[in-house]
């Protein structure tokens, strides 16, 4: 082990201070998530005051900074995500997991937990192995277009011990799935334009996939696929769970009940924004 070469209070002083310069909101806070995250190390501030860092860590610590200072999302930078009881290995292969994000989980487990489900659009695995490790399935298969996104997912099922086997395969929204597959479907799918997305704040427009945000040229291109696709690979009562975006709630449940979903309702998320789309599969294609 490398000698002690500085204690962890001036370290986190100075990254605090770098973090101030560039506009980092809660700049301290961050700091010592980033701390916490590269090393493992929980315990609160009042008690790094004295702890020790060596020169390989300050140097491990300094580099971080330097990415969150550039604008760099922190979840790349430490590598670490949390969804759930999850931690997810993240980087730039696929979108960060957000909070909002979870509330997918939950509705889905209040209608079906048994049988087999689905996640199409895995992006990191984070719905895909949360229904493995929460629910009672036989199996929950995670679909994404983007090699390097299921390389990412792969790595985090690795890390995983889950009630249920996950499969993870490439390809295009359903395709990879039979016909009357699967008993649970859910996707968080891109729903903005590419005007929202140039709107977005760079943190998240400069760093994370467009691939997984843009929905086409109203932003609903992928979400009517899945609409459409996804009644040929549910059984007869199964459930469809989505992610959708706020301002197209309305439209989104129109475009469900065109095309026969049943059941249908529009759920909030934890911000109070109209975010989820829950619908069941009629018995009659």
């Amino acid at each position: 082990m490398p000698d002690p070469v500085a204690p962890a209070r001036r370290i986190l002083g100075q990254a605090t201070d770098r973090l101030r310069v560039e506009g980092v909101l809660d700049s301290r806070r961050e700091a010592l998530r980033i701390w916490s995250e590269l090393t493992g190390d929980r315990r609160p501030a009042s008690l790094l005051d004295e702890a020790a860092a060596d020169e390989a860590l300050v140097t491990r610590f300094e580099r971080a900074i330097e990415r969150r200072a550039r604008g760099e999302p922190r979840p790349y930078v430490t590598g670490i995500a949390g969804f759930r009881h999850l931690s997810l290995r993240s980087d730039r292969r696929a979108l960060i997991p957000r909070p909002e994000t979870e509330g997918l989980v939950d509705l889905l487990l209040q209608r079906v937990r048994s049988g087999v489900a689905a996640d199409v659009g895995t992006g990191s695995g984070c719905l895909a192995l949360s229904l493995a490790l929460e629910g009672a399935f036989s199996g929950v298969v995670g679909v994404d277009r983007s090699r390097d996104a299921i390389a990412l997912a792969r790595e985090n099922a690795a890390r995983q011990v889950t009630r249920a086997p996950v499969f993870l395969v490439e390809g295009d929204l359903c395709r990879p799935l039979g016909r009357g597959a699967v008993d649970a479907l859910v996707s968080n799918p891109p729903y903005l334009t590419a005007d929202e997305h140039a709107a977005l704040d760079p943190s998240v427009r400069e760093w994370e996939p467009a691939i997984a945000l843009v929905g086409g040229n109203d932003g609903m291109e992928i979400t009517r696929r899945l609409l459409d696709e996804a009644r040929e690979v549910l059984r007869p009562g199964g459930w469809l769970a989505l992610e959708i975006d706020c301002s197209r709630a309305a439209l989104a449940a129109g475009l469900a009940t065109e095309r026969g979903w049943e059941n249908l309702s529009i759920h909030q998320d934890l911000f109070g924004r109209e975010r989820y789309l829950l619908a069941q599969r009629s018995d009659r294609l």
